[in-house]
């Protein structure tokens, strides 16, 4: 028996209908072989053949047959002490894996579920949808859960459509019923394409997180550099302060030295009168003596004869006029603290030399725009000189061009990071200078300060200099600056002037919040029969060779 069933391929021990080994095999008239159970349940429905269709007219009498039942058995014990050898080899089933359905006891992992079966199989359950060619046939996937939601819930059969119509799942009933005139088709094709779909996706959303993660490292690029400037900026803070700290500690220790020194000249010279006033004092002790002892002798010829010899003062000095002053020390802290602000007012000047060094590095290239110019402007050729002429233009009045303030922007527009640049003044008695917002009112009469969009600062009346904040700061200048530099920082909300000859500031916004672009601005103001008639002169940016 046992070599007989050898000569038998797997299929010929399995159930057409259940798909399983054979239990209690009975063989139909036509000579196909079934369940007993499973060809019973089947002709409740229809008496015929589920293999050849053969129909009978009366249900035949059924009856096990022994030699397949034994065949049976002896396949099942064999497949069985084939399955447990395989399943020690094969994995168990872990949580969140798929579990083969067939496997009783411990579950197996699955390695393959049926579409058709909608069954999930291990290695050994899966076998007989690779041999029998029957099963061949089926549809095997990467096992999955829930294959129950792979069925069309309407009809109970496979969803293997598409309807793009309606963006969803369908069975073949489906489509001649409910989505008969709906554009269907297979679902691999939609697979493809929705597949490409998110392909295309991923490789969008790759593209934006390589965005993302250069974002990430300019940022931290950007903190490194913040640190670096800010370790840079303490450490010369450092420096300047701990140079100043010193200076008004060798002030000071001056100051004292020689209000000491002059004490000390004081009271030597008050020792050397007191010493010598003792010494005086130590002579005539002495001859008061001598007198006392002579004035009380009784001895008449030895008075008269010592009397001579004592008539004579000591040699003593004339004291009268002689006195100790205390020193005057009036003037002398005066004089020590100007000593003190000319060197401070040499390192400050160090300090801006050194700051303005620092920000001409970001010195950029600006030109005029005439179509913002003021009608009445005369623009050089070259775009860098701006003065005001006797007779008005006759321009477009464009949206862009001031037509009643005597202004003009440049070309260059900056909406982020740092930037500087150096106007000529020089010769000129009235003028403007700064950066406004884009969207100023150019417009009519205009009142210039940061709440319209407005950093600038001016000279007005030879001497007069200010910056137009919300309220007008009037500045000291001592000299007439013949060049002005303008430099903003974007981000730090910056606009500060330079007065370029002195390496000075002059004055500085802080704490703006820029939006937008801002433009360089520039005003020269009116002619004024020719006292103002210089012209503002944006000029190359050299910088200072000084040794700071």
């Amino acid at each position: 028996m046992s070599a007989a069933s050898c000569l038998l391929t797997e299929d010929q021990f399995l159930c057409s209908i259940c798909l399983d080994v054979f239990t209690d095999p009975v063989t139909t008239p036509c000579g196909h072989n079934f369940c007993k159970t499973c060809i019973t349940e089947h002709w409740n429905i229809n008496v015929q053949c589920p293999n050849c269709k053969e129909v009978f007219n009366t249900r035949p009498e059924l009856r096990v047959n022994t030699f397949i039942s034994e065949m049976a058995a002896q396949f099942r014990q064999s497949a069985q002490q084939k399955a447990n050898r395989s399943s020690s080899e094969q994995q168990v089933s872990k949580p969140g894996e798929v579990p083969c359905e067939v496997c009783t006891g411990t579950k197996l992992k699955a390695l393959k579920s049926c579409l058709v079966c909608l069954a999930s199989y291990c290695e050994t359950h899966l076998e007989p949808h690779l041999t029998m060619s029957g099963l061949k046939r089926h549809q095997l996937i990467d096992p999955v859960e829930n294959l129950e939601g792979r069925m069309c819930t309407k009809h109970d059969k496979l969803l293997e459509l598409f309807c793009k119509t309606d963006q969803m799942c369908v069975c073949m009933f489906c489509t001649i019923s409910d989505h008969k005139t709906h554009d269907v088709v297979p679902l691999k094709e939609e697979y493809e394409v929705k597949k490409a779909e998110l392909e295309k996706t991923e490789s969008g959303i790759q593209q934006m997180m390589q965005k993302r993660r250069l974002k990430i490292q300019e940022i931290k690029r950007s903190v490194e550099l913040s640190k670096e400037g800010a370790d840079r900026e303490i450490a010369d803070g450092i420096q300047v302060f701990t140079a100043l700290k010193e200076s008004v500690e060798r002030s000071q220790a001056e100051l004292i030295d020689t209000i000491k020194e002059k004490q000390r000249k004081t009271e030597k010279q008050a020792e050397g009168f007191i010493k010598e006033l003792e010494q005086e004092i130590s002579e005539l002790k002495k001859r008061s003596t001598e007198v006392e002892q002579l004035s009380g002798s009784a001895d008449q010829l030895h008075l008269l004869q010592s009397f001579l010899s004592l008539n004579a003062a000591p040699p003593t000095k004339d004291w009268t006029d002689v006195s100790v002053r205390p020193p005057s020390y009036e003037g002398t802290v005066v004089r020590a603290v100007a000593q003190l602000e000319e060197t401070l007012n040499d390192e400050i000047t160090n300090l801006f030399e050194a700051e303005l060094k620092r920000v001409q590095q970001y010195a950029v290239d600006v030109t005029l725009d005439p179509d913002t110019g003021h009608p009445a402007l005369i623009l050089s050729d070259d775009g860098k000189q701006v003065k005001h002429g006797d007779v008005k233009k006759n321009l477009p009045d464009s949206p862009e061009r001031f037509d009643h303030c005597v202004n003009v922007l440049a070309k260059q527009s900056f909406s982020s990071g740092r930037f500087y640049y150096e106007v000529q003044v020089k010769g000129k008695t009235d003028w403007y200078l700064g950066v406004v917002r884009e969207s100023i009112n150019r417009k009519g009469k205009i009142t210039a300060c940061p709440k319209r969009g407005y950093w600038t600062i001016c000279l007005r009346n030879e001497n007069e200099y200010k910056a137009l904040a919300s309220s007008p700061v009037h500045l000291s200048l001592s000299l007439h600056s013949e060049k002005v530099g303008v430099f903003v920082d974007y981000e730090e909300g910056l606009v500060s002037f330079y007065d370029v000859d002195a390496a000075a500031l002059i004055y500085s916004f802080t704490g703006c919040s820029f939006t937008g672009k801002l433009y360089p601005y520039f005003s020269p103001l009116f002619n004024n029969n020719g006292k103002n008639s210089a012209p503002l002169i944006i000029s190359h940016v050299t910088k200072l060779s000084r040794t700071i």
